[in-house]
């Protein structure tokens, strides 16, 4: 069995214990770490290490980089330990955000195409050791990825050294969908040779050369599982809006009847709008992303989607029971890339994406913040949403019009982060309505965002700063002293709801 695996003799001889590879991790190195949203990454060693700095007690530190989240028994329990100094690019983890909010961590919060362009640059510093999950290394002593492919190529190529992690438990039918293209150095590079969704460009297999494989450690153990929440009524009535939105593209002339190649972002509203695509009319779609989700399977096992492309495969519990096991069927509709090639702004805009992703609010102008609660602290990161939203062919943001049973409005006078601008922002859809803010001045899109996408119980107060803002004047009117007042006022006072004076209810007859 594990020579079907491992199948490079020299290497056979290098086969070591998790605790023995994580000896060779020393204080202030850095390590590059494989995975993609809890997919495909590094699991024994990084544990081994924990506990070795555990039961040392020594002082003890590295920089963490991968692409983007790993799993939570892996950054949970780094964090918790205390051993990661700087963390970049994406991470998703309770603990670690609580480290990174308090101060304890640094963490860098980074476009997920950019990462591999620094690491080949040097900007980012030497990787020390390189620990990469492989389903597979072939008789070349080539390492083929598991469920994700995100930096590994990157880390590989510039490491001093490599770790490989030989994954039984990850089905050996994931040997053959990785498509793994080098770019190459910025000036001597060519253009992106890819057109198409389903072409394939370079190896099923990163390769290394044999005197960089310091060892191979032996796991067993699937990735951590993503609790996907199913969706639920105002998730499935954003779906009909953004139906509904397509269709009039469609008719308009500007989309195919087979629409674009189509990216939906990590998360649960993202992955339930996705689903609405289920009980539409549309057929032969293209999906161009980073994370294939559970509703990517859903609807490949539809026949609505003709072929996937993406950086990982993650998956809720019932899901990957569905389909690790029967990954054949899968097999030839699929394709897993390097992510500076899934989230490369030269392929994005050669394909025309139509870009789904997730806002945690927006403000009247269209400026979206995915990443920081109440302005300051970090959630998960801004992923790749940047580099889908400022170069698809439409940028769409969706999110619910309110959070925490009503007492916060998605929709905001002022964003308190800005991530995206109101430049790369196209579509804003919540469950009230969408919002089409192409052609749009900032008066304009203050309008049409206030009365299709905010909540009824905050257009007046909406209204009534806008209106305000107008009389000031400007091009982009503010009242910047009540620009965060609702911020503010939810800090305060646990809503960002005004309280309506006795004189106002009484007006109004609620007295």
């Amino acid at each position: 069995m594990l020579e079907k695996r491992l199948r490079n003799k020299t290497l056979q001889q290098r086969l070591v214990t998790p605790q023995e590879a994580a000896t060779w991790i020393q204080n202030g190195m850095t390590v590059g770490l494989s995975g993609f949203t809890q997919a495909g990454d590094a699991k024994a060693v990084p544990r081994a290490l924990v506990e070795r700095v555990k039961k040392s007690g020594e002082s003890f530190k590295i920089n963490v980089y991968t692409g983007a989240s790993i799993g939570s028994e892996v950054d949970g329990v780094m964090a918790e330990a205390g051993i990661i100094h700087r963390r970049l690019p994406f991470q998703a983890e309770k603990r670690m955000r609580s480290k990174i909010n308090s101060g304890e961590l640094l963490y860098i919060d980074q476009h997920l195409s950019h990462t591999a362009e620094q690491v080949r640059a040097g900007a980012l510093g030497a990787i020390d050791i390189a620990i990469v999950e492989a389903v597979a290394v072939t008789e070349e002593g080539y390492i083929v990825p598991t469920t994700s492919v995100g930096n590994s190529c990157i880390f590989v190529e510039k490491a001093k050294e490599v770790i490989v992690e030989l994954n039984l438990a990850q089905p050996l039918a994931l040997e053959g969908v990785h498509d793994l293209y080098d770019v190459g150095p910025q000036g001597k590079r060519q253009p992106i040779p890819l057109t198409g969704v389903d072409q394939r460009l370079g190896t099923q297999a990163i390769p290394v050369p044999l005197e960089k494989i310091r060892g191979i450690v032996i796991t067993d153990e699937l990735d951590t599982t993503s609790p996907i929440v199913q969706p639920d009524e105002e998730t499935a009535v954003m779906a009909e809006h953004l139906i509904a939105f397509l269709r009039g593209e469609v008719k308009a002339g500007r989309l195919p009847k087979t629409l674009a190649p189509l990216q939906s972002g990590i998360g649960s509203v993202a992955n339930a709008v996705f689903h609405g695509f289920l009980t539409s009319e549309f057929t032969d779609l293209e999906v161009y992303s980073e994370v294939l989700q559970d509703a990517v399977f859903d609807l490949l096992d539809a026949g609505k989607i003709r072929f996937a492309s993406g950086c990982s495969i993650t998956l809720s519990p019932q899901k990957t029971k569905q389909v690790l096991p029967n990954f054949e069927k899968y097999k030839e509709r699929l394709v897993l890339r390097p992510q500076e090639i899934s989230n490369h702004p030269e392929i994005i805009r050669r394909l025309g994406l139509i870009a789904i992703n997730t806002a945690l609010e927006v403000d009247i102008y269209g400026n979206v913040n995915s990443t920081h609660v109440m302005g300051t602290n970090m959630m998960n990161g801004i992923g790749g949403s940047g580099d889908f939203a400022r170069n698809a062919r439409l940028g769409i943001f969706v999110t619910k019009s309110v959070a925490k049973g009503g007492t916060i409005s998605s929709i905001v006078p002022f964003v308190s982060h800005v991530d995206h601008t109101e430049h790369d922002v196209d579509i804003i859809v919540t469950e009230q309505g969408i919002a089409d803010l192409r052609g749009l001045s900032p008066r304009e899109r203050a309008r049409l965002i206030i009365e299709n996408c905010a909540h009824p119980d905050y257009r007046p107060q909406l209204r009534a700063y806008f209106e305000e803002a107008c009389q000031r004047g400007g091009q982009t009117p503010h009242v910047l002293e009540k620009a965060f007042s609702w911020h503010i006022r939810y800090q305060k006072e646990g809503t960002m709801l005004e309280k309506k004076s006795e004189e106002t209810a009484v007006e109004v007859g609620i007295k």
